[in-house]
């Protein structure tokens, strides 16, 4: 049984704060947070995701960048990394939760989410539509 889920991107301030979000609000019962391998430290999320969220009727309000550190990550049942290449990191910072590291997409085909930063508003809305569908494969599971 997962209890503590969280969501792995770069800086933590576009991809995985809308994770956290759609996926928290998918599965009430779950405790989810978001963290970044590089993150900006305190900084809010994005100001086109939140824009592209709430059109969406998600707010990303309230949101503080945080680092992925051993801490976190071995406090988490789940890791949901949007990239191949992010569980190489999060092995390198904390070896012991390989075996927890999962891609976001996993349900959704496998493929990577790629990062929306300095992209387009309509970049961000495909962003935003992916992490969307890839929530939905993991809230079926998560929420048994």
């Amino acid at each position: 049984m997962f209890t503590n889920v969280l969501v792995v991107c770069v800086a933590n301030i576009c991809r995985s704060p809308l994770g956290e979000r759609l996926l928290q609000e998918k599965v009430p019962g779950l405790n989810v947070s978001s963290a970044g391998i590089h993150a900006l430290v305190g900084k809010p999320a994005d100001a086109t995701g939140a824009e592209v969220a709430a059109e969406r009727g998600v707010s990303l309000d309230g949101h503080s960048a945080r680092q992925a550190s051993p801490e976190v990550l071995m406090g988490s049942d789940l890791i949901l990394v949007m990239e191949a290449g992010h569980k190489d990191v999060i092995n390198q910072i904390a070896p012991q939760v390989s075996g927890r590291v999962m891609l976001a997409g996993h349900w959704t085909g496998g493929n990577d989410i790629a990062d929306p930063y300095r992209h387009s508003k309509e970049f961000y809305q495909h962003v935003f539509d992916q992490l969307d569908a890839a929530m939905d494969g993991w809230a079926k599971r998560l929420a048994t």
